[in-house]
């Protein structure tokens, strides 16, 4: 056994090690969480942290299911680029993937996926094997949105303070809001790459021209107040609350309680 093995056996693999970035965020997720349900502090605060380091950790958990389904696949390069350690400056593009669908979400409420692991699709053959990497992100929002929703349903969180089952919700809406849009068959977006293996040559040759502007497109079409309408009033808000036992309401009071428009209150000044 050399040093550098010694050193690994002591460590664990560096290129799996769980990276400090997304344990901190799990600190914040759960800080937060307990903030709100104590009452301690400013509530609009911590669910404003609450709220945003779930989905922070969403997102991490995202990608990494993305990475951990190409690895087996056989893309053995997946570990050396970091993708493993779930920290998120590893990503290709960290902006794009990370910082983008916090943005969307300050913006207008929309839980935009984002494209972020770098995946040699040359290394792993069998268009099924192509379809489950693609298809094992928004699986991931899917388990997440039960997560978060289905207590809710069974009546696990009857008892917890009114804020804390808002910010669970709205929390819970957010992941189904990503799920269902990224498994949109739109290029750029994993629905597409579920179906691209199964596209001839000349199609997915085509596509991938506007795999570049798919997720701004869907952003900017929902931007219209008659898609939003109808995307919110007759897709997820009845899914919310098929999920939740009926607590859709909550989902859309943790919103309210989310929008930090109003400086002054999120700070704590004011009535």
């Amino acid at each position: 056994m050399t040093a550098t093995d010694t050193t690994r056996t002591r460590t664990g693999d560096p290129q799996r090690r769980v990276s400090t970035v997304f344990w901190v965020l799990l600190a914040i997720l759960a800080a937060s969480g307990w903030a709100v349900w104590a009452g301690w502090g400013n509530v609009r605060v911590g669910i404003f942290l609450f709220v945003i380091a779930g989905w922070l950790v969403s997102l991490c958990l995202h990608e990494y299911a993305h990475a951990r389904t190409a690895l087996h696949g056989g893309d053995l390069s997946i570990g050396a680029r970091g993708y493993l350690t779930l920290n998120p400056l590893k990503y290709t593009h960290p902006i794009y993937s990370f910082v983008m669908p916090v943005v969307f979400i300050l913006l207008g409420g929309i839980a935009m996926p984002g494209g972020a692991v770098f995946i040699d699709r040359s290394r792993i053959s069998g268009r099924w094997r192509h379809s489950a990497i693609s298809a094992a992100g928004p699986a991931v929002n899917a388990l997440c949105a039960l997560l978060c929703l289905v207590p809710l349903g069974v009546g696990l969180l009857d008892g917890a303070p009114t804020d804390f089952q808002n910010a669970v919700a709205y929390l819970g809406l957010l992941q189904v809001i990503a799920t269902i849009l990224n498994a949109l068959p739109v290029p750029g977006l994993d629905g597409y790459g579920v179906i691209e293996p199964w596209l001839s040559y000349d199609n997915r040759r085509a596509f991938a021209h506007f795999a570049p502007y798919g997720m701004m497109a869907v952003f900017i079409l929902l931007w219209q107040s008659n898609v939003n309408d109808w995307f919110f009033g007759d897709v997820v808000y009845p899914v919310v609350n098929a999920l939740s036992g009926g607590h859709v309401e909550n989902a859309w009071l943790g919103m309210l309680q989310f929008q930090i428009l109003d400086l002054g209150r999120f700070l704590g000044f004011g009535s």
